[in-house]
């Protein structure tokens, strides 16, 4: 499956493990990460060598071809939003959005309070809870049924 994985790159990076780690898990069950490079510690500098309208381009045409957007969103960040606005508007496809507990009264409350039927929040407070869900509702195949909503 191809995923869309959403990690603030001019944001609050202070879940780059986390991150780190759902992406490895990812790749790990066979899927193919098209934004693995957001937890590179040169995202940033990346993105602005190529520029914002290639970036807006090449990022577009991943969130066409992606089967799952799956965000870690505890930085959260406008283009996290935005991706995952666009396809809750524009789309069926299944969305994903992480945050750490234990950041969440300064996280948006159109991430925390996001109720689309094709959005799953998942709170966590540790690594291992977000490395289950993703192994039992992502596993090596599509999303089981129930992991919307």
């Amino acid at each position: 499956m191809k995923i869309y994985f959403g990690f603030t790159v001019a944001g609050d990076r202070a879940t780059l493990e986390t991150a780190r780690s759902m992406v490895h898990c990812l790749e790990e069950l066979g899927h193919e990460v098209l934004t693995r490079h957001l937890v590179s510690d040169n995202a940033r500098a990346a993105d602005r060598f190529l520029g914002p309208q290639a970036v807006y381009q090449r990022d577009m045409e991943w969130l066409g071809q992606c089967d799952l957007f799956i965000a870690e969103a505890s930085g959260s960040s406008f283009g996290v939003g935005f991706e995952a606005g666009y396809l809750l508007g524009a789309s069926t496809i299944e969305v994903i959005l992480f945050y750490n507990i234990n950041v969440r009264d300064s996280i948006s409350f159109l991430i925390t309070g996001n109720t689309h039927p094709h959005c799953r929040l998942v709170p966590y407070s540790s690594l291992a809870e977000v490395v289950a869900f993703i192994q039992a509702h992502v596993g090596r195949g599509k999303p089981l049924p129930g992991t919307a909503g």
